[in-house]
């Protein structure tokens, strides 16, 4: 899931934490994208629930390797959940 942090009515973060807790524990990768960069917006994401962080505007290779990243959860889960950028 790539969750936008900025949504009207319900922001990424409280569907973030609304999904982990409808899914009681079973994994999904969860990635924020936002124009949020600022120091502590990463780990605000990562508080929320969220697996990742990409930053606005998007680079296409740092998308690539974040989607290849998670769609092989064995190495993702091997690398601590955490793609080396």
């Amino acid at each position: 899931v790539f969750m936008d942090c900025q949504m009207p009515v319900m922001d990424g973060y409280e569907s973030t934490r609304a999904i982990r807790e409808y899914l009681q524990g079973k994994p999904l990768p969860i990635i924020a994208v936002t124009a949020n960069a600022m120091e502590g917006d990463r780990e605000k994401c990562l508080d929320a629930g969220m697996d990742d962080y990409l930053a606005k505007p998007l680079r296409k290779d740092t998308l690539y390797k974040m989607v290849e990243h998670w769609l092989n959860p064995v190495q993702a889960q091997a690398l601590g959940n955490r793609p080396s950028a």
